[in-house]
C-alpha cells in the first residue's frame, strides 16, 4: 500500500517537511516513490507554509494512496479532495 506522509528534514530546531508518496512499510525518512509537496510549520504566513504539486497528489489519491492524518489535514485546507471528486 502507498501512503502520503511527511518526511522530515532540516537541522535540529529548524525542521521542515516534504510530503511524499512512499510504501507503507518504509521508514519515515527512507526512499520515497515521489515528492509531491512541501510543508514548513515555522513560517508565520499560512499561505506560504505549503507548496503542493496538485496533479501528482490527485494522481496518487486516485491510485489508492492513503494520506496520514496530518497530511489529510493539509490537503483538506488546500481543498485537494474537492478536486478529486470533481
Amino acid at each position: 500500500m502507498v501512503k502520503l506522509r511527511l518526511k522530515r528534514y532540516g537541522r535540529k530546531g529548524q525542521v521542515s517537511y516534504r510530503i511524499v508518496a512512499t510504501a507503507a512499510l518504509s521508514r519515515r525518512d527512507g526512499r520515497a516513490l515521489e515528492e509531491v509537496g512541501f510543508y514548513n510549520p515555522r513560517l508565520s504566513d499560512p499561505a506560504q507554509q505549503t507548496r503542493l504539486n496538485v496533479p501528482a497528489i490527485v494522481k496518487w489519491l486516485k491510485q489508492g494512496a492513503q494520506p496520514t492524518p496530518t497530511v489529510r489535514s493539509i490537503l483538506t485546507k488546500a481543498q485537494i479532495f474537492d478536486q478529486l471528486h470533481a
